[in-house]
C-alpha cells in the first residue's frame, strides 16, 4: 500500500510525538517492515522550512531530508504542472494544503493527516482514526 504524508504527520513522526493515532502508529510499523511506502510532497519540505524559521516546529529542514535520505520508506512526489492543474480541482483556503490535498488527488493516494478539515475534500482518503 502507497500513502501521502501530510506535513504535519511527517513532523511527528520524525520527532516522536505521541500525537499519533494507534491507527497510524500501525501504517508506520508496517512501513518500517516495507510492507508499504510513504510519498512526501516537495511542498510539505517548504512548509517544513517555513515552520522551522518560524519555530513552530522542533526540526528544521536539514534534519527532516538527512532522515528521508536516511530511510527506504519515503519517496518524494515532485510538484509538477499536473498537480498544480490538479489544484484547481481542489478547493481548499492554505497554499500549502491545498498542494499536498492536489498531490494526493492526482496520485489518487490516501493522505495521512490529522487535520479534520481535509474531509471536507470529498473524493480524497484522509487516514487518522
Amino acid at each position: 500500500m502507497e500513502y501521502l504524508l501530510d506535513t504535519v504527520t511527517l513532523v511527528r513522526y520524525l520527532t516522536k510525538s505521541r500525537n499519533i493515532t494507534a491507527k497510524v502508529k500501525i501504517i508506520f510499523e508496517k512501513a518500517e517492515q516495507n510492507e508499504c511506502k510513504f510519498f512526501i510532497s516537495t511542498i510539505s519540505f517548504m512548509e517544513i522550512l517555513y515552520l522551522s524559521e518560524k519555530k513552530r516546529i522542533p526540526i528544521n529542514l536539514d534534519e527532516v531530508v538527512e532522515k528521508i535520505k536516511e530511510s527506504t520508506i519515503y519517496s518524494v512526489a515532485a510538484l509538477s504542472t499536473e498537480i498544480i492543474s490538479t489544484a484547481q480541482q481542489v478547493d481548499f483556503y492554505e497554499l500549502h494544503d491545498r498542494m499536498i490535498l492536489a498531490t494526493a488527488k492526482y496520485l489518487d493516494l490516501p493522505l495521512i493527516s490529522p487535520d479534520r478539515r481535509f474531509k471536507e475534500i470529498g473524493d480524497i482518503e484522509i487516514i487518522w482514526r
